[in-house]
């Protein structure tokens, strides 16, 4: 187990847990889904992007199959490992001042929907303080039932069980997430908090970092590429 867990997340299972309850072996046997075919949709050819928790390559790794060049930055050192052919940076996103830009700056994973408002701003904040002129920021965002339509569950193509098991809430808009992973041989769980928004109040968000919708990717609204709002 990591030390240092954040308040209100663990994880169980073998292998490495991150401080939000993320098991390393176990999104080492997740595959990409349909995230980096976003980004190569919404980006152009060739585009340096900065993936901010990159985890430990699901998407790095198909990005740089497709040609473009990407830095990747993940808290965990342990989730780095997996990283190859990328520039890797283990850093805290909140934190990050690297000191360049980038043509798109990639929040994806539902960090956007941090529990704690003021992590969410300095993620927002990070986001905007690297795009290039010209750049976009794209973000995955919650379904609109992801916290309605629960218990689902759902079959990997990897073969692994996702079951969302609850979603319950403890104060102040934010909801305890719990989650399990299921192999024919390992189980993985992972309990975490989440701040569901709706799209007005996510718009809301953006316009505090200085951003505004470009526009909804995917029909679902999952997926936004933000701009500057000036």
């Amino acid at each position: 187990m990591a030390l240092n867990m954040r308040a209100g997340h663990r994880g169980t299972g073998p292998g490495a847990i991150t401080p939000d309850g993320c098991a390393v072996e176990l999104y080492a046997r997740l595959p990409a889904r349909e995230e980096p075919d976003v980004v190569a949709a919404a980006v152009p050819d060739g585009a340096r992007v900065l993936e901010l928790g990159c985890g430990v390559g699901r998407v790095t790794h198909p990005l740089l199959e497709r040609g473009f060049a990407v830095t990747a930055v993940d808290e965990s050192p342990e989730m780095l490992d997996r990283v190859r052919g990328a520039r890797t940076v283990c850093a805290p996103i909140e934190d990050l001042d690297l000191g360049e830009t980038f043509d798109a700056v990639l929040l994806a994973s539902f960090l956007v929907h941090a529990a704690d408002a003021g992590v969410r701003r300095a993620l927002l904040r990070t986001c905007v303080r690297h795009l290039a002129p010209g750049g976009c920021v794209l973000i995955q965002r919650e379904g609109a039932d992801w916290h309605t339509n629960v218990p689902r569950e759902r079959v990997d193509p990897s073969g692994c069980t996702v079951r969302i098991v609850s979603a319950e809430p403890v104060g102040d808009g934010v909801n305890s997430v719990h989650a399990e992973y299921e192999f024919p041989d390992v189980t993985w769980t992972h309990t975490f908090l989440t701040r569901p928004l709706t799209r007005e109040r996510f718009e809301e968000a953006l316009a505090e970092a200085g951003l505004r919708v470009d526009e909804y990717l995917t029909a679902d609204g999952v997926w936004v590429r933000a701009v500057p709002t000036e």
